[in-house]
């Protein structure tokens, strides 16, 4: 057989003679299996669906021992359920991220062996331009035979173009798969993280209904008093301060107005806007530390800002407030960067620039203030969405939170510490300041 049709047949044998492995009996099983979750996964939503409905009659119910030890019982059953579902999820995801990394490790291989094969076939080939008319003339080959070859080349040459598509097609399945796996795991972060916080629900409903059952239908002072010390606590909630960057600190039953109506505007979770701007007021001073009228010049707008970016869109937002330029508190650079930034939310001139129009038609004001904290709640909660913390769960709230901090630096290691703290604080707000309010 002459070297080209030799090539020829190799190339064919390397492209679609592959290996084939069958199990038919454990693919089913696979398949059968997640049928099975997927029913029982149905089964488990619709009764949290329901004890979400006896929860919210109950809580329309009087205030009375009965109705707080049923109202307790759901939302035990209602988190236990939640677990039973996250569970599955789990499982589900688990078979999927195996297949997956199965199906990466395929792809990987394909494109390893088509590289070999073909560089491989690419030197060959080149080895044959390298025959001359005149060799071929001098040769032994006749005609017949020299152009049975130059068609086999021509086959080949042909082969090579096949070749390097087939590369190009199993690069992008292999990144395909990359990006779905990576979306598999966030989910499969997504239901942990919801598990734990599940627990700690149960833990508490479980210790409050401990503490209601000790109260006993004669003991109607005791109840009371369980009564006046919860009213207290959310009391206590409400009339605590709620720090702000840059503006004076508002009360948190005022800070979660705020967030309540942004997240009717935007889809982003209060707790986690509030966490937001509570890393915010952590990272500085809670008042503007340049541009205030005491301040050295060096602190002045007009040498702490990128001019190019941020002086335009300063003049125009103080002049449109009616604001003097040069006395209000804004940050100052930090590290090697600018400064600017303005209220409570942190927006730089030219960020708050896209936004202010936004803002103004959520909060039906003619022209919004970055300093008011109404404005600023807004304006970051919009923002955040943007970022895709409206889709909910740890994963996108905390990789909005990073982009919210560093922008297109968010996946650098050196900013992890801004993401996980966010997500902390939203936690210690959700469960020990917003949820404690709900059944009052």
């Amino acid at each position: 057989m002459s070297f080209f049709k030799k090539c020829s047949v190799t190339l064919f044998l390397v492209l679609f003679i592959q290996p084939i492995f069958v199990h038919a009996q454990s693919a089913q099983a696979v398949v059968d299996r997640q049928a099975e979750l997927r029913q029982e996964l149905q089964e488990v939503e619709a009764e949290i669906a329901r004890q979400q409905e006896i929860l919210k009659l109950k809580q329309r119910e009087s205030v009375s021992l009965e109705r707080d030890v049923a109202i307790l019982n759901a939302e035990i059953s209602k988190a236990q359920l939640g677990i039973r579902a996250k569970n599955i999820s789990i499982e589900r995801l688990g078979k999927d991220i195996g297949s997956k990394t199965d199906k990466i490790s395929e792809l990987e291989s394909k494109i390893e062996k088509s590289k070999q094969s073909l560089s491989k076939l690419i030197r060959q080939t080149h080895e044959s331009d390298d025959y001359s008319l005149a060799e071929m003339l001098l040769s032994n080959k006749d005609l017949a035979e020299f152009f049975a070859e130059v068609d086999s080349f021509t086959t080949v040459q042909k082969s090579i173009k096949v070749f390097f598509e087939d590369i190009r097609q199993a690069k992008g399945a292999t990144e395909n798969e990359r990006e779905q796996l990576a979306e598999r795991k966030k989910q499969e972060t997504d239901a942990k993280v919801s598990i734990e916080s599940e627990k700690r629900t149960i833990e508490r409903a479980e210790t409050e209904k401990k503490k209601l059952l000790s109260v006993t239908r004669s003991e109607e002072k005791t109840y009371k008093e369980v009564l006046a010390d919860r009213e207290k606590k959310a009391a206590g909630i409400r009339t605590a301060l709620f720090q702000l960057r840059d503006s004076a600190a508002i009360p948190f039953g005022t800070a979660l107005t705020y967030a309540l109506a942004a997240q009717k505007s935007t889809g982003v979770r209060p707790a986690f806007l509030l966490a937001i701007l509570t890393q915010e007021t952590n990272l500085g001073e809670n008042v503007g530390t340049c541009n205030r009228p005491q301040d050295p010049p060096e602190k002045h707008w007009q040498n702490i800002m990128k001019p190019s970016r941020d002086h335009e869109p300063y003049l125009r937002i103080t002049k449109a407030l009616g604001f003097d330029p040069d006395s209000m508190p804004l940050s100052c650079p930090w590290g090697n960067g600018w400064g600017g930034a303005m209220g409570p939310s942190q927006f730089i001139p030219s960020t708050w620039d896209m936004y202010d129009h936004k803002v103004a038609a959520a909060l039906g004001k003619a022209v919004a203030n970055p300093w008011d904290p109404q404005d600023a709640f807004m304006a970051s909660s919009l923002f955040l969405s943007d970022l895709g913390a409206s889709k909910g769960g740890y994963s996108a709230e905390r990789e909005a939170a990073l982009r919210y901090y560093a922008g297109g630096n968010w996946k650098k290691a050196s900013n992890a510490f801004y993401g996980n703290q966010v997500m902390q604080k939203a936690t210690n707000i959700q469960e020990n300041m917003i949820d404690p309010l709900q059944n009052i």
